[in-house]
């Protein structure tokens, strides 16, 4: 027998485990990953904390009294400067479980708050990334796909919605729809909802992911293996679903961190205004409406959420911006306008 070795075959890794390893690598990105799931983390403890702190974050609490270093100590202290009698709320007592970062103006515990509130800004601007994603997609293949007046039409209405400047439809659809809610045939959704600003966000940001779609589809349309099936007979929706939405993938995953962070800010902006998520609820947007008229007196109330917003998108951004690097160097993919 030869004492000659036998060359094995190497094994090669797939596209996927090459862009995940080199996304790996990516320190910047990988840090900011680890930062937004922290934050995740924290906001989903937020039922956890408030019942362990014994706060309610949705009930005002001008009476409450809590004990520090055996002390009696009010949460909101009457004060008689002004032009009348009001309230002072307790500062930050830097104590987990014991009104960590002070109260509100109506008494309620901030820290509890900030957790709820972030686990309703996560969960639209969540929501609605998916809602985006599905029509969007759906619009950019089919358009791109089937051209003709059927890429005319749902051109032109996407032309209508890219037309307009994003905050502009936003609060014009939210004023719409947040008196009476929305309600087409059998969908019924109340004022008040946190649906109401997931579709509203959703619907804006559409034309944002359709117009890039089409525009690959497009180019797809014409390369050789969607010829020979469609030679073949294979009927246009399996073309779709088989060949040609596995060759976007990569762009799909790409939008995901990209359009959460664009959807936070949005969610963000309309709470602020009011128009978005309703009280009692809270979100990091209401938390900062509410926080603005003690910006002198208790600036974290409004600082804290407004930092968190700012972490948030950063790290969305940069972690998107590493994942598009890992997964498709040559890609030129933005969100935003031209």
């Amino acid at each position: 027998m030869s004492n000659e070795a036998v060359a094995m075959p190497r094994k090669t890794r797939g596209p996927w485990a090459v862009a995940f390893a080199k996304l790996a690598t990516d320190r910047a990105a990988m840090a900011s990953l680890a930062v937004f799931l922290l934050i995740v983390f924290a906001c989903l403890s937020a039922p956890l904390y408030a019942k362990w702190a014994g706060t309610d974050p949705f009930a005002s609490t001008l009476d409450a009294v809590i004990q520090i270093d055996g002390a009696d100590v009010p949460v909101m202290e009457q004060s008689t400067e002004g032009l009348g009698l009001g309230y002072t709320p307790l500062g930050p007592t830097w104590r987990l479980g014991n009104y960590f970062l002070g109260a509100d103006s109506q008494g309620r515990d901030v820290m509890a708050r900030m957790l709820y509130g972030g686990l309703s800004s996560l969960l639209i601007s969540g929501a609605a990334t998916i809602f985006t994603l599905i029509l969007g997609t759906a619009a950019g293949l089919i358009a791109g796909y089937f051209g003709g007046v059927t890429d005319t039409v749902l051109s032109r209405l996407l032309d209508v919605l890219w037309a307009f400047p994003i905050y502009l439809l936003a609060i014009s659809l939210s004023i719409v729809t947040i008196a009476q809610g929305i309600s087409i045939g059998p969908i019924e959704i109340e004022s008040g909802s946190l649906w109401l600003p997931v579709i509203i966000i959703g619907i804006v940001y559409i034309p944002y992911v359709a117009r890039p779609i089409r525009g690959q589809v497009l180019s797809l349309r014409h390369s050789e293996f969607v010829l020979a099936a469609i030679n073949l007979g294979v009927p246009g929706p399996r073309i779709l679903w088989r060949d040609i939405l596995p060759n976007i993938t990569t762009t799909l995953i790409v939008f995901v961190p990209l359009m959460m962070a664009l959807n936070m800010l949005t969610e963000s902006a309309l709470s602020f205004l009011s128009i978005g998520v309703q009280p009692p609820a809270a979100s990091w947007g209401t938390i900062i409406q509410d926080g603005q008229a003690l910006l002198y007196t208790r600036p974290l109330v409004a600082l804290v959420p407004g930092l968190a917003i700012a972490v948030s998108v950063m790290a969305l951004n940069v972690f998107g911006d590493g994942l598009r690097d890992a997964l498709d160097p040559r890609s030129k993919v933005r969100l935003g306008r031209d």
